[in-house]
Formats: C-alpha cells, structure tokens, sequence
C-alpha cells in the first residue's frame, strides 16, 4: 500500500514537468518569431523584474552576503537582478546560438564574438594527446564548445542535464546541432570521460557545482565540497588541463578565453595532488566569478555540506 502514494506522487511530478516544459518552451517560441536583439532584451527585462520574486532568489542573495561581506544591500540586490538578466539571456539564447556565434577569424572584431587565447586553441587541436578543459557557470558558456570547433578543436562535454526531461530533451537537441558531442552527468559518466581520453580524445568539463562528499576545500572563503573528477583525470592520464571562460560585453557581445594550462600541485611521488589541484580548480573560478559577480549562478546551493553518511552516486546538487 506505502508504494501507491509514491505512483501517485511520480505520476504529478510528471505532470508538473510536463506542463512546465510547455510554458517554457512556448516562450522559446514567441522569443524565436522575434530579432535577437529584441528577444534577448525582452528576456533579460523579465527575469529582472521577475526573478527576485523566486524563492532562489534569497539563497542567492544570502550567497552573496557571504561572499561580499563589505558590500551594501543594494550592492548585493543589484548583483543578483543582473544574475537573473544572464539566466534569461543564456536560455533565450538557445535559440539564437547559429546566429550569435560568428567568430570569423578572418575578420576579428566584427561580429559578436572575441577569441582570447585563439593561437592556444589551435595549439590543442593540433597536438595528438588528450586534454581536459574546464569552465564555470559563467555568462554563456554554451559558446565555449563551439569555439573550440570552429577553431579544429573537438572537445566532449560534460553536462548535467535539468531535472525535468522534457526541457532536458529539447536542450540536448538545440546543443547538439551546433556543437558536436555531449555526455551527461549521470552514472557511468565518469568512465566514459576515461574512455575518451585514452583514445586521445579532449573533454570539457563545467567544475564550479557542489558534489555531495567531495573534496573539502574553500571558495570564496566558505567551506564546500567539490568534485575530484577532474584531478583523478588529469592524474591518471597524465592531461594538460585548460581554463576556458565566456564572458558577456555590452551589445550583444561576448568575450571568450582561454588561458595557458595550469601547472598542477604535486606531491613528493610526482603525482598530481588531488586535493590541491580541486582547491586551484575554485581559486580559478573564484577569480573569474569576482570579475563579472552578475555573471555567475549564485542561486546555486554550493556551499552546502553534504551529512557524514556517504551515499551511493553522490552527484552535483543543484
């Protein structure tokens, strides 16, 4: 009898996403009868009037409490009203993502991208090894991939995909029309990331969400736990690893970058010190994070702790 209620909860939270889905992806197809321009600037204006009435919004703004003890509250409000004008642009963005990136090497400066690090992309495609590239949950990082395939350089990357499945469905579909392939963040991914790079292959992987009983470290001079994903690869292969950011600019703009490959903590074996390495993966973002704040996803539960219990397939929290 105690699994009948249990259906009966499944069968509404189905429900529940199906109807959201359909709501979200109408406005998706309002958004796509519009200019980019016009679409994009609608999107942002209502999550900024939108999104403070949200209940995510007080776990972002507490984050940012903590994060910017010395700001005032307007700092701090203003700081997460631009968050939600990023969120709504990244998803608005989905449906524009042929038309906005049109990075042409040829002609720099015309259009809405700038490359960074370009002569380093090239670098990667053409050495025959395997490497990791890592980013964070900053402004639209969907253009990083595609960057990196327009310059020769293929790259799987990681993904977690949302909790409802039919938003899930429709963005692994509008991602992998643009930019090659994607593994998502279930069981089992870790080993398909291993299978990847000993066929010499790159992967991208995102490192800023909280893992449940992770690595202890800092950021932003807060406990958190983080994935030792990407340590425990790049120690068991031997890969360089990449720090790889996409920024917005005003007008319609982004910057992407990609920086020279870390040089890894090591103990006195040689080996790469995975613990260290993780805590370099926060500083990193960190350091972009504080750079462009409304940027970033603060709503986020990263510092949360996960209880001393170890579960099995512990997975980043949202």
């Amino acid at each position: 009898m105690a699994s009948a209620p249990r259906k009966l909860g499944d069968k509404l939270k189905a429900v529940n996403y199906w109807l959201t889905a359909q709501v979200a992806l109408a406005a998706l197809r309002v958004l796509r009868r519009l200019p980019a321009a016009r679409a994009l600037a609608f999107a942002e204006s209502t999550a900024r009037r939108l999104g403070p009435w949200t209940p995510r919004h007080r776990v972002a703004v507490d984050n940012l409490r903590h994060a910017y003890p010395d700001k005032s509250e307007a700092e701090i409000q203003a700081i997460a009203v631009d968050m939600w004008g990023n969120m709504a642009r990244l998803a608005a963005e989905y449906v524009f993502l042929d038309s906005i990136f049109d990075f042409d090497p040829a002609n720099r400066g015309t259009g809405h991208i700038d490359v960074e690090g370009e002569e380093i992309f090239l670098r990667i495609a053409a050495e025959k090894k395997p490497h990791i590239i890592f980013t964070g949950h900053i402004g639209n990082f969907e253009l990083l991939p595609i960057a990196g395939a327009s310059l020769g350089l293929h790259v799987t990357a990681m993904f977690r995909p949302p909790n409802n499945p039919y938003i899930a469905e429709y963005i692994l579909s509008t991602r992998n029309a643009s930019m090659g392939e994607l593994l998502a963040s279930r069981k089992g991914a870790a080993i398909a990331l291993s299978r990847i790079l000993e066929r010499g292959d790159n992967i991208g992987v995102l490192v800023d969400q909280k893992f449940a009983h992770g690595i202890r470290g800092t950021f932003f001079g807060r406990e958190c736990e983080t994935s030792p994903l990407v340590p425990k690869l790049a120690r068991h292969y031997g890969c360089d690893v990449y720090p790889a950011r996409c920024t917005r600019l005003p007008g319609n703009r982004f910057k992407l970058q990609i920086e020279e490959k870390l040089e890894l903590p090591r103990g006195d074996d040689g080996q790469v010190d995975v613990e260290r390495m993780a805590q370099m993966l926060n500083d990193t973002v960190e350091r972009w994070v504080r750079e462009v704040p409304g940027q970033w996803m603060w709503f986020h539960k990263r510092w949360a702790i996960a209880g001393a219990k170890r579960r099995r397939g512990a997975r980043p929290a949202q």
